[in-house]
This record gives C-alpha cells, sequence and structure tokens, in this order.
C-alpha cells in the first residue's frame, strides 16, 4: 500500500507564556512511524526555560534560530555541562540524556530547535515521549509522598510541597532575577558543531554547500546511530537525483528558502511531486531516488539519515554511475546510438552533486 510522503509542518502540543513544543504526527505523516523517527521543534520565548526532561528516543538537535543555554547531563555523569548554543548549532542526544534549555531574558528573537531522531526503542513509533523530572506533569507527582520522601530524605510535608512548586508542565517563563549557570567554554568540545560554521564537506560555486555530521566531527553521533547534514543550494540550482546505499531512510526539514522536490520509487514510478517551502518536513523511503530544485529565494534543509556515516549515489554528475559504467553497457542499457552515448557522457564533467543553472 502507497504511503503518503506530502510534507507537513507540525503541530503545538503545549506551551504558554515560556514557549511552546511542536510536534509532528504519524497520523499526519505516516512515514514518520513507518521509518520509527520522531520529530519536534521547541520555541522559548525571551526568558523561557524548557524543565528537565529525558526522552525514550535518541536525536539529533539543531539549532533554527536565535541562541541560548542547554544543560546536559550525561547518563551516569557526576555533573551537568553547560553549553551556549547558536544559530546553526548540531548536537547528538544518546539514550538517557536529560536536558533543559534556556533563551535569555534580553533575547530579542525565540530560541528554535528542531529534535529528530529514532524512535525504534520508544514507546509510540514515529513520536517522541518525553518524561518530565519536574511540574505539573513531573515523573514525581505520580510516586506517593512517602516514596519521594524516602528517596531525597525528606519529611513527606517537604517532599509533598517541593513536588507541587512547579504548576507549569514542560515549559516555563523565569521571572526577573533568576538566575541560571553561566556557559562553560570547555563544556562544548565534542557536544556541539556549528554547521554554518564548520568546514564545508562540499562547496560548489552558484551550486551549493553541505557540512556532514558524522563520528569524525561529532562524536556522540556514534551512540545515537544517526548522520545528519546541512544543505545550502542557491537560487534555481538543482540537487543531483540520488539515493541512500546503505538502506537508511531520509528524515528532510526544510529550514529557509522553498523549492520543488521530486521522489521516484520502484517501477520507475513518481511518489511525490510537490513544493516545499521553510518549515515543513519529508520523509525519503529507503532506496528511493530523490531530486531537489530551489526557486529564486534559494533552499536550505537539515537532513538526518538513519546512519551515522551514510553514503550516498549519485544518478547525475562527474561522481554518478554512469561516468563509471563503460559504453557498451551503457549504449545497451539505453538502446541508444554510439553518438548519443558520447553526448550523454560529455556533459556534467565538471559538475558534482549540486548543479546551477544554465
Amino acid at each position: 500500500m502507497a504511503v503518503d510522503l506530502t510534507p507537513r509542518q507540525p503541530a503545538k502540543a503545549y506551551g504558554g507564556d515560556g514557549g511552546a513544543y511542536y510536534e509532528w504526527s504519524p497520523a499526519e505523516l505516516p512515514m514518520l512511524g513507518v521509518a520509527s523517527i520522531g520529530a519536534a521543534k521547541l520555541s522559548l520565548a525571551a526568558g523561557g526555560m524548557s524543565l528537565p526532561s529525558y526522552s525514550d528516543s535518541a536525536k539529533v538537535a539543531y539549532v533554527l534560530q536565535g541562541k541560548g543555554t542547554v544543560g546536559i547531563v550525561l547518563p551516569e555523569a557526576t555533573k551537568e555541562k553547560v553549553v551556549a548554543v547558536k544559530e546553526g548549532d548540531a548536537l547528538a542526544l544518546p539514550f538517557g540524556v536529560v536536558t533543559w534549555w534556556h533563551n535569555t531574558p534580553e533575547s530579542a528573537a525565540e530560541l528554535v530547535v528542531l529534535f529528530l531522531g529514532d524512535t525504534s526503542k520508544g514507546h509510540r513509533p514515529g513520536q517522541f515521549t518525553n518524561f518530565q523530572l519536574t511540574g505539573a506533569s513531573g515523573i514525581f507527582t505520580g510516586f506517593s509522598t512517602e516514596f519521594v520522601g524516602r528517596a531525597w530524605d525528606l519529611k513527606e510535608d517537604d517532599a509533598a510541597k517541593l513536588v507541587s512548586s512547579q504548576p507549569a508542565s514542560g515549559i516555563v517563563k523565569l521571572t526577573a532575577g533568576q538566575k541560571l549557570p553561566v556557559p562553560v567554554d570547555a563544556d562544548r568540545k565534542d557536544m556541539a558543531l556549528n554547521c554554518l560554521q564548520a568546514k564545508l564537506d562540499v562547496d560548489i560555486p552558484n551550486g551549493g554547500r553541505v557540512v556532514v555530521l558524522n563520528t569524525a566531527n561529532l562524536p556522540l553521533v556514534k551512540e545515537v546511530g544517526l548522520g545528519a547534514d546541512l544543505v545550502r543550494i542557491d537560487a534555481h540550482s538543482m540537487c543531483s537525483p540520488g539515493f541512500s546505499c546503505d538502506s537508511a531512510y531520509q528524515v528532510t526539514y526544510i529550514v529557509r528558502g522553498s523549492g520543488r522536490v521530486q521522489v521516484v520509487g520502484p517501477d520507475g514510478k513518481r511518489v511525490l511531486e510537490t513544493r516545499i517551502e521553510g518549515g515543513s518536513l519529508f520523509i525519503v523511503p529507503r532506496f528511493h531516488v530523490v531530486s531537489k530544485i530551489a526557486d529564486a529565494s534559494g533552499m536550505e534543509w537539515f537532513s538526518i539519515i538513519t546512519t551515522p556515516n551514510p553514503i550516498f549515489s549519485h544518478l547525475a554528475g562527474k561522481t554518478s554511475v554512469w561516468k563509471a559504467i563503460s559504453p557498451e553497457v551503457l549504449e545497451a542499457s539505453f538502446n541508444t546510438t554510439p553518438e548519443m552515448e558520447k553526448l550523454f557522457r560529455s556533459k556534467r564533467l565538471d559538475s558534482e552533486i549540486f548543479f546551477a543553472p544554465n
């Protein structure tokens, strides 16, 4: 049965004065359930704080807008890492990590963070389940005061008071004068990579640029089990038709700009043809071939791939499989003439992955 691949925008799950949490649902985007991928977005207003929580899924976080602070407590760690984050930062968050996020009170912009991750071991395939440590829906509201008091070595009255003192759920706005830890430069090492400042893995003039996240530049990617990349293509440029050749799904969020996308599956059937724009998310099934063309504004997208060190095969450009296949096989495969084969092979000799408009 065909699965709807139409790109979707997220829906608000909860929020208040401090900000909001949005998520994509497998009911609206069925490929999330098929691929066991979760997708969500956190938006914090000035002074907003996402309370400490952990998730049932390993994730990659990408800062779409603004700057702020994230606190990270790795499993079995005795001290949190406090990391300053800004637009373009990517972080790998393995299982069991407790995080909190904060947008500074003086900020002129919202702090917006995208989360993409593997839900195959989670409670709901295709959707994250987050466990709040405090607040109205916090874990300890479910325990009796006897258990909480014994666990924290508090009198039951004090335990009850502490557990019920935060009436908000998930996201709060700090009051004037409330202070949080100051980011530590050393804590950023191996925890975050800024994709807008990192060395480019591909740089094609008037075509596009790519930064790939892998185990070499962000070691925790190995524990998360996901690869990721940030792709920026220029006005009217084309991203070569290609596919993931290691049985991986591609999950793509359009950061800004707009354009067109086509996806082709088995039997040469076009399974998706649509316009895509900033804020939308779509998933390319395994081994399907995808290509994109940007509008006049260009296009930027952040993707995860469900393997930590992905390998792609391209079907156009100087690195395509056609350049490797012998002329005789190409002639026979297309049932064409030697002259047409030579014409075909003579094209795209200098172009790789991205093709600028003629």
